[in-house]
């Protein structure tokens, strides 16, 4: 999902390439959408709007303590966004808020189908 977005964001900026890339650390990051499932199993009926806002707040978290921690850790933050004015501190972007909205309700149904998949009958 990250190559692709980084890769159309270049395109967006005039590379025609579609130049993208990823940090080895986020695959466990990543990872730790596997806490999210039950969450989802919780608030499944809840209107769209509140769920799509639980994915938000829920994803800017993640970003934030994991950003915080790779500073602390590593010493630097892989994904800076200092530059952009509607940062928190570098580790998350504010305008990425409908992204991050879309892409958890695009996770249920990923979620759902996988659920239904039978492999054995």
């Amino acid at each position: 999902m990250e190559i692709i977005w980084t890769g159309l964001c270049s395109l967006l900026n005039g590379n025609i390439s579609l130049e993208a890339g990823t940090y080895i650390w986020m695959f466990p990051i990543y990872g730790l959408a596997v806490f999210l499932e039950p969450i989802h199993d919780k608030i499944r009926s809840w209107p769209v709007i509140i769920r799509g806002g639980v994915y938000i707040f829920l994803i800017f978290l993640i970003e934030y303590i994991t950003g915080w921690t790779l500073q602390k850790l590593i010493g630097f933050c892989p994904w800076d966004y200092t530059g952009n004015g509607l940062s928190v501190n570098g580790f998350i972007r504010l305008d990425y808020a409908p992204v991050w909205f879309i892409a958890g309700l695009i996770f249920e149904k990923i979620h759902d189908s996988l659920i239904n998949i039978k492999i054995f009958s």
